[in-house]
């Protein structure tokens, strides 16, 4: 290729077409049916793949097979194709031109106990900037899909890009229907679950049958995508579950009962963000979140002078 082709190549302007071009294409798995969904020629959607490939050096879209699937940086793309796109989204919504809204994802269960105290203290110290609250099912609660600026997220958190803040641990906690035979009981172990049929949130969950040691995992599992589903397939005695202390706390279903697992290992609470400029109060966020766990912890303990 001649040496100025490569040079034009390099400085390719890359637009947000680009972007939304590639994340058509990713969505629907064929060229076609994404310049159908765009509005443009087949021809137009491959070459605008193209430029983005040699812009970036690397193969996006594996095109040796009938479907067209995405190669590994294609995977590693995608999130942050889809940022780019959010965030001028976000931008260019007038309605938000006068404000900036600090967008927290979660999963389920949000902050557990402490949710109402932290929106509560935010407001009265933050009354010019939003905190919104999206509960958003995946593993990363919208933030690699840029859907929000920072999320609480439990377990291990292995997306990369990403900044992790530990803020706390939570108990695991088994759910059961009211009528099972554990529910009798005031305390629980992971041997108790062994003949057991175990519902597991495959979307955005945080236990698996890797929880329990390979002699003793549960034969049996329910796969459910979300928190509501759990819930259900446990009222109508599908299954039991085992989650955090949180869902406990703000989940309560008329049939299922909570009760202490002794030998679970407890699970991480953090606070996560992109590696990249983002809203500029989420330092905030992080100071105000240890302090409501500090004070709350604090009036927990009992008075040594009491």
């Amino acid at each position: 290729m001649p040496i100025r082709s490569l040079l034009c190549f390099a400085c390719m302007a890359i637009e947000l077409r680009h972007f939304r071009c590639f994340l058509a294409i990713a969505e629907e798995g064929n060229v076609t049916r994404a310049a159908n969904r765009l509005h443009l020629t087949q021809p137009a959607v491959s070459r605008t793949l193209r430029q983005l490939e040699q812009r970036l050096g690397v193969r996006l879209v594996d095109r040796s097979t009938h479907h067209l699937r995405l190669t590994e940086d294609g995977l590693a793309f995608r999130d942050k194709a889809a940022t780019v796109v959010a965030a001028a989204e976000d931008a260019l919504d007038a309605g938000r031109l006068r404000s900036w809204p600090l967008r927290l994802g979660h999963a389920w269960s949000a902050a557990g106990s402490f949710t109402g105290t932290l929106l509560r203290r935010w407001e009265r110290a933050n009354p010019d900037t939003p905190l919104e609250l999206l509960r958003i099912d995946g593993r990363t609660a919208g933030l690699t899909t840029g859907q929000v600026d920072v999320a609480l997220l439990r377990g291990t958190v292995d997306a990369p890009g990403l900044v992790v803040e530990p803020l706390l641990t939570e108990a695991r906690v088994a759910a059961m229907p009211a009528d099972s035979p554990l529910a009798e009981r005031g305390e629980l172990t992971l041997a108790d679950f062994t003949d057991q049929t175990v519902a597991v949130n495959t979307v955005s969950g945080v236990t698996t049958v890797h929880l329990w040691p390979p002699q003793s995992r549960p034969a049996r599992t329910v796969t459910v995508a979300n928190t509501d589903d759990w819930l259900a397939a446990i009222a109508a005695n599908r299954g039991v579950g085992i989650t955090t202390s949180a869902t406990a706390d703000l989940h309560r279903y008329p049939g299922v009962v909570y009760r202490p697992v002794a030998d679970a290992p407890e699970i991480p609470v953090v606070l996560a963000w992109r590696r990249m400029p983002g809203h500029p109060a989420i330092p905030t966020l992080v100071t105000l979140f240890r302090d409501v766990v500090a004070d709350t912890e604090a009036d927990r303990k009992p008075d040594k002078f009491s």
